[in-house]
């Protein structure tokens, strides 16, 4: 029988809206701040945090401390699909009956992973690494997972099904507040931030408060990889989106941001503008980088990251490089940089300033 956390971390924020930090396991974010609303027809989450058995205990035992049971939860509210914030979502509603509401672009990539054989996403990776000069070193564990069947373990492939739709711009039906989702796109193509459109209960000047997910974050940048989809070959702009969405929650003017990870935040301003600063000088980094001409690997190990390239683990080499995609395709939408062909004898295709 699991054990009880000894002191679940749970925090006031005033006006009805608590969190609970809960664990991600063996990963450097260490918890999702799942956010509790209270309304006139019980609480509602926003997010739940990964599917684990010590992050479940946690997230219940947190709600009891708050005065409230898992049973009690009225609905679902996730931010974005990815497992550290829609993972417990289907334990949620199978001990409550509670609704799940998330946008339409991000239940998309739920129902596609459901619904495909588990290896076609496999496939889908080594082709799109292949494709981007990933060494054979890099691929043959992705190949050796495949043949093996071991891609069952994944996480993400059984996530809940949401039965509600976010649509942008329209005030959730929370009795007794006023939610109002903003599609943030960037992180995942139906991210979204929940604009808490009342005052402050500390009186802090602004426009309320806005719930974040990963979008804005106080001390993180956000991944932002090209959105993965084995079905379809649209040239999407992930980073382009990134960049809108966030002028669109500074023109907001909250008083605080309450994200999913780290913790609250004032200013989002000042933050909106040192993301977008961060970017603009990734870019001009990128563009002196390709006076030669790159594959996305190649480019992604020249790339300064947080540590050098030899120590950066598997699997974040992985994200590094669709981080890297992303920003050579903004640079191509913008018409910055060109694809040219690949080396010879048909190697991956390469990108250079132009």
């Amino acid at each position: 029988m699991p054990q009880e956390p000894a002191a679940p971390q749970v925090t006031d924020h005033g006006g009805g809206v608590h969190s609970i930090k809960v664990p991600i396991p063996d990963n450097p974010l260490g918890h999702t701040l799942v956010h509790l609303v209270d309304t006139a027809r019980g609480p509602v989450l926003v997010d739940t945090g990964w599917d684990d058995p010590a992050s479940w205990d946690t997230l219940t035992a947190g709600l009891r401390a708050l005065g409230t049971d898992v049973r009690d939860i009225h609905g679902v509210v996730i931010t974005h699909h990815h497992p550290d914030h829609h993972g417990l979502s289907g334990q949620v509603r199978e001990a409550s009956g509670a609704w799940i509401a998330m946008h339409a672009a991000d239940t998309a990539v739920v129902r596609r992973t459901r619904e495909a054989e588990p290896g076609v996403w496999l496939d889908y990776l080594c082709a799109k690494l292949a494709a981007a000069g990933a060494p054979d070193e890099h691929l043959a564990p992705l190949r050796e997972s495949r043949a093996s069947g071991r891609v069952r373990t994944l996480p993400g492939l059984r996530a809940a099904l949401p039965d509600r739709e976010i649509a942008p711009g329209e005030l959730l039906p929370l009795a007794g507040r006023r939610l109002r989702a903003i599609w943030t796109p960037g992180h995942t193509p139906g991210h979204v931030c929940l604009h808490l459109e009342e005052a402050h209960p500390a009186q802090l000047a602004g426009n309320g408060r806005l719930f974040s997910g990963d979008h804005l974050l106080p001390g993180i940048t956000p991944h932002i990889g090209l959105y993965e989809d084995p079905d379809d070959a649209t040239s999407t702009d992930p980073l382009g989106d990134y960049l809108d969405s966030l002028e669109r929650v500074g023109r907001l003017k909250v008083a605080e941001v309450l994200p999913a990870h780290q913790h609250p935040f004032t200013e989002p301003a000042e933050r909106v503008a040192e993301l977008l600063a961060h970017h603009e000088d990734r870019l001009a980094g990128l563009l002196s980088l390709l006076a030669t001409s790159l594959t996305p690997w190649q480019l992604a190990e020249r790339m300064e990251w947080n540590r050098p390239w030899e120590q950066i683990p598997y699997g974040s080499r992985t994200i590094a490089v669709s981080e890297a995609e992303a920003h050579v395709r903004r640079l191509e939408k913008l018409g910055r940089v060109e694809r040219v062909e690949g080396a010879e004898g048909g190697g991956p295709p390469r990108y250079r300033a132009v």
